[in-house]
């Protein structure tokens, strides 16, 4: 009996479990060794070995904040970010930057993030961000990528920016532009019709020769018609119909 429980409480010290979406790291006496375990069932070294637990399942999270455009105006909007940790690189994290899965975000992630936003906020006028907010997100989503890619701990996976707030009396201003911007994009497409419609007429014009206006005319003739133009390359007189009443 007192063996069996002696049995149940090594296992109970050796074997552990590693639940779905999570990887562990080992720890010897302090120091990261060996891959981190993945999920299902593990074992350590009583005593001497520890284990600590990070998620590697896709995290979304918001981030509210406030940057300076490039004409010094005050933005505020939230960047939603879905990273990953990477399962191979957990023990690195460990050993360099955070002894807990909490620390993930603010120490990696959040710092590069908020370093892209100033970075490519910086480069716009309060204008062209609120008139192209669509075009700067995925600039800055590149942006972020590129810098946690740096470090190689976590894929971003996606960003989204919204909830954007701009002071009132820039407001007026933003929708005059994007109404000159839609006015200019109607002006342009109506020239490029114009320009297609001169080609097709240009390209009539040069199919027209007099061979084939004489068989258009023919073949609309009614019968009834007293002068009937010469045929082209004939005579040089036309032909005179005598037309029945």
């Amino acid at each position: 009996m007192a063996g069996s429980i002696l049995l149940l409480l090594i296992l109970s010290q050796t074997l552990f479990i590693v639940p779905a979406g999570t990887v562990a790291v080992i720890t010897t006496l302090g120091r990261v060794t060996g891959s981190p375990r993945g999920a299902g069932p593990n074992f350590k070294v009583p005593v001497f070995q520890n284990t600590h637990r990070f998620s590697v399942k896709t995290q979304v999270r918001p981030e509210r904040f406030a940057s300076l455009t490039k004409d010094l105006q005050v933005i505020e909007a939230t960047a939603t970010v879905k990273y990953a940790l990477k399962p191979e690189e957990v023990g690195r994290v460990y050993a360099q930057i955070a002894t807990f899965d909490g620390d993930v975000y603010p120490r990696i992630v959040q710092p590069s993030l908020l370093k892209a936003l100033k970075s490519v906020f910086s480069r716009y006028d309060l204008v062209t961000i609120a008139s192209q907010w669509g075009s700067i997100s995925e600039e800055v989503e590149q942006q972020v990528d590129t810098e946690l890619s740096r470090f190689g701990y976590v894929d971003v996976q996606g960003l989204d920016l919204t909830g954007l707030q701009i002071a009132e009396e820039y407001r007026a201003a933003i929708e005059e532009k994007q109404i000159a911007e839609q006015r200019l994009q109607r002006a342009q497409t109506e020239v490029r019709i114009a320009e297609e419609e001169a080609k097709k007429f240009q390209t009539l014009s040069r199919s027209l020769n007099d061979q084939v206006l004489y068989k258009l005319f023919l073949d609309r003739w009614d019968g009834k018609t007293s002068v009937v133009p010469s045929f082209p390359g004939g005579r040089s007189v036309p032909v005179i119909v005598d037309a029945q009443p």
